[in-house]
């Protein structure tokens, strides 16, 4: 549950080759911010493709993104938290995300970070629950996450590289590696050829329908700086 020192330092080491590093996480805006300006990142795509965000050096100003304009956020949060009440209700051991008050565009339902692990059959009901109300609704390794949209993290990710970086992803998606760990990476999975999985991936092989390419031997961190490793020659 915590950045290792290691895989922070994985993260540098692949800037200082001259490499594009971009984190796609369903974590929030708030949490965003602070990897955009302090992380040794080019960018970062949070919410699960809500938004993308990158800091501008040269102008000291952080370049934000939404899918969703301001006045749609506010009023679509107000509908969130009305739901989230319904679902705490209707699950029992179930509870907001600790990093809920730092989200913009998203509902994120703990199952197992900060509370006792649900049952499977609890997090499909949480899940059921949000596309009831017209939710998107997306498993990561710790949250059931909802949204209203479309979105997902290819979505942005596509256009953050086109808008920011001058890449044409479909015409070069061979040339990047994604990383990722859970249900809610199934998209990036499907999409990039050189997909990676750390170990603990397999732990939902059951829920993602196209798994990764390639899986580390280690897991979370240090499954993420063996295949750093690897694509360094280190």
């Amino acid at each position: 549950g915590t950045l290792t020192p290691d895989a922070y330092a994985a993260l540098a080491r692949l800037r200082d080759a001259g490499l594009l590093v971009i984190p796609i996480t369903g974590r929030p805006a708030g949490w965003c911010d602070h990897i955009a300006r302090m992380w040794p990142v080019d960018a970062v795509v949070g919410e699960n493709g809500a938004f993308a965000m990158r800091y501008d050096r040269a102008r000291r100003k952080l370049v934000r993104r939404f899918v969703a304009d301001d006045a749609t956020r506010v009023a679509n949060r107000a509908r969130l938290a009305e739901i989230g009440a319904r679902i705490l209700a209707a699950v029992p051991g179930a509870a907001l995300a600790s990093d809920q008050h730092y989200r913009e565009a998203d509902l994120a339902i703990d199952f197992c970070e900060d509370v006792p692990p649900l049952p499977r059959a609890e997090v499909d009901r949480i899940v059921a629950l949000m596309e009831a109300e017209g939710m998107t609704a997306k498993v990561s390794s710790i949250h059931v996450n909802g949204w209203f949209g479309r979105y997902d993290k290819l979505a942005m990710t596509r256009t953050l590289l086109a808008e920011d970086f001058g890449i044409d992803l479909d015409a070069q998606r061979e040339r990047f590696v994604f990383a990722g760990d859970s249900p809610n990476d199934a998209p990036m999975f499907a999409y990039f050829p050189n997909a990676v999985g750390v170990a603990n991936v397999r732990a939902f092989a059951d829920r993602i329908a196209t798994l990764p390419a390639y899986v580390t031997e280690a897991e979370a961190g240090a499954g993420f700086v063996e295949m750093v490793d690897f694509l360094l020659g280190t």
